[in-house]
């Protein structure tokens, strides 16, 4: 484990510090698209944070290939360099889009192109474990097919998923998590070395969005583009390939009283290999709705649109931070409750916390729009935009109450509004018989 969390904090480290000169590149190198009528964000934001996330994944494998315990894998399989062509070749083509803005079906060409030069070095899938049936094994089309289609689907899942800050990378560095918590038990649990290189690969996806998170949480200062998205949705496909395609449940067998109890037991890393609902159940479940809606109205399944997920969320009214909250505690519910379902599948206590957590998600997400309002007496321990929205907040219900009542306003009162000027507020003077509604409005 040391050495995992060795790795992990290399690509952290990597990842957080070439960010910040990467932001520079890509304002240097115009990557600053104008605001299209579906973005969320209002002021121009540099893109190429791939570049960052892809310098990551280079020193997680080479600081992996340098230790002692974790060096074995390079050694013994091929997977590591499959992995790292194919993350070249996706995050080249994503870094062309992000400045160039590539045709869709150019980026679809690309991905799938990624996924075969995988194919061709052996990250590929060579049986599906069924549960009930046992080992299905696959002739090399088969294999290779599925295999290209995983990867372009989950490529495309979390590319859908990117449209607010820190919700890709937040989401997939959940879900890495989650794969590395199963990968790591089948490899230390049950001493099946051919897990081990899902487990790295997990282990250095936590750390490329872990170290862009900070860069990228709302109000971003630079986005990952399709060169960081695309990266990430390949890495995390190739994880789940690795791990549910080249394990033998055979050797589970041994360890589980037989090859169908071994086949229940890798239940949660089957499922991603045919439909990853269980790793990246909300992207997948967007990347599903939005090809329907647009295939609905006429459109190409490829046109951008406001109907994401993530969008519904705040029209419903939710705070650009309190979407990507919820959609993060659903991630983690899924994936993680999955995980610990495989661990005791005999477990009742299990079944009810992870209904009684959903129950709490949905109570969360039909809550009405909520403005946070600090007491006055806590002015000095919260955040000046919190003191502001309350001062604002009481400014415009005195406001509409005197409207509603029809009654002379008071004499001059200074009311914070929150704009600038001393502590981020401005004194207003004394009040006309007719307030004007639209600075009301605006403090609100």
């Amino acid at each position: 484990m040391r050495e995992y969390l060795l790795t992990l904090c290399v690509t952290v480290a990597v990842t957080y510090l070439l960010t910040g000169p990467v932001r520079k590149f890509a304002i240097a190198a115009g990557a600053m698209p104008e605001i299209r009528a579906r973005d969320v964000h209002r002021e121009p934001t540099p893109r190429l944070g791939g570049i960052a996330m892809f310098g990551g994944l280079c020193a997680g494998l080479l600081v992996a290939d340098h230790l002692r315990n974790l060096n074995g894998v390079f050694e013994l399989s091929n997977e590591p360099r499959a992995l790292l062509s194919g993350a070249a070749l996706i995050w080249l083509v994503g870094v062309l889009d992000d400045k160039f803005e590539l045709d869709a079906l150019i980026k679809l060409g690309a991905q799938m192109i990624s996924a075969g030069v995988m194919v061709m070095q052996g990250l590929t899938i060579l049986w599906i474990p069924v549960p009930g049936i046992g080992t299905v094994p696959l002739t090399q089309w088969q294999g290779n097919l599925l295999t290209v289609a995983l990867v372009v689907i989950t490529i495309n899942a979390v590319n859908f998923v990117d449209g607010l800050d820190g919700l890709a990378a937040g989401m997939v560095c959940i879900a890495a998590a989650a794969l590395f918590l199963y990968a790591y038990r089948i490899w230390f649990g049950y001493g099946i070395e051919s897990a081990a290189p899902a487990t790295l690969f997990a282990a250095i996806l936590m750390g490329m969005c872990l170290g862009f998170l900070p860069h990228n949480m709302h109000p971003a200062r630079i986005f990952m583009g399709d060169s960081g998205s695309m990266l990430i949705g390949l890495v995390l496909a190739a994880s789940a390939i690795s791990l549910t395609g080249q394990v033998d449940p055979d050797a589970l067998a041994l360890f589980a009283g037989g090859e169908r109890n071994a086949t229940h037991a890798m239940l949660p890393a089957y499922i991603p290999l045919i439909l990853p609902l269980t790793i990246i159940a909300i992207p997948m479940a967007d990347l599903v709705l939005a090809i329907v809606r647009r295939t609905w109205k006429g459109q190409s399944p490829f046109a951008a649109d406001r109907g994401h997920l993530h969008h519904r969320l705040l029209e419903l009214g939710h705070s650009h931070s309190r979407a990507v909250l919820i959609m993060y505690f659903w991630s983690g519910l899924i994936a993680f409750g999955t995980v610990a379902y495989s661990v005791h599948s005999a477990s009742m206590w299990i079944v009810l916390a992870i209904a009684g957590l959903s129950a709490v998600g949905l109570t969360l997400l039909l809550l009405p729009r909520f403005t946070p309002r600090a007491p006055r007496w806590a002015y000095g321990l919260v955040p000046p935009r919190y003191r502001h929205a309350t001062r604002a907040a009481e400014a415009a219900a005195e406001a509409a109450a005197r409207d509603a009542s029809g009654t002379e306003p008071e004499p001059a009162r200074p009311i914070a509004v929150g704009v600038s000027g001393v502590n981020g507020a401005t004194a207003v003077g004394p009040r006309s018989r007719f307030p004007d509604r639209r600075k009301a409005g605006s403090a609100r």
